[in-house]
């Protein structure tokens, strides 16, 4: 039986490998954490974002809706101030609420 012999070169050869690989590894997890939460923050940052700005501007259409019905506009103005805010309401909900699909296709026009 023959015994298996390592020079101390062919070892370090063998432990500097291994850590290279250990290395990228690390390396990767980090970097792949890292993405997630800059994506995670990113949205985050949106919706703050987002929601700032809706909040803002429901602020002017009510202030403006307050204005025109304490001072007793007219007819069609009281309609115009109440009924165009609804409409791009309505409108947004309408397009958050439908659900579409995205099929993407394959070369050669095959579906999954």
């Amino acid at each position: 039986m023959n015994a298996l012999t390592l020079t101390p070169t062919q070892i370090m050869a063998a432990v500097g490998a291994l850590l290279v690989l250990v290395l990228v590894l690390v390396w990767r997890t980090a970097s792949r954490r890292a993405k997630a939460a800059a994506n995670a923050a990113r949205t985050g940052a949106r919706f703050v974002s987002l929601a700032g700005r809706v909040l803002f501007n429901a602020a002017l259409i009510v202030v403006a809706q307050w204005i025109v019905i304490t001072q007793r506009g007219s007819g069609w103005l009281l309609v115009a101030v109440l009924a165009v805010p609804a409409l791009f309401a309505s409108y947004t909900l309408t397009k958050a609420l439908t659900v579409t699909t995205y099929e993407p296709r394959r070369r050669g026009g095959e579906r999954r």
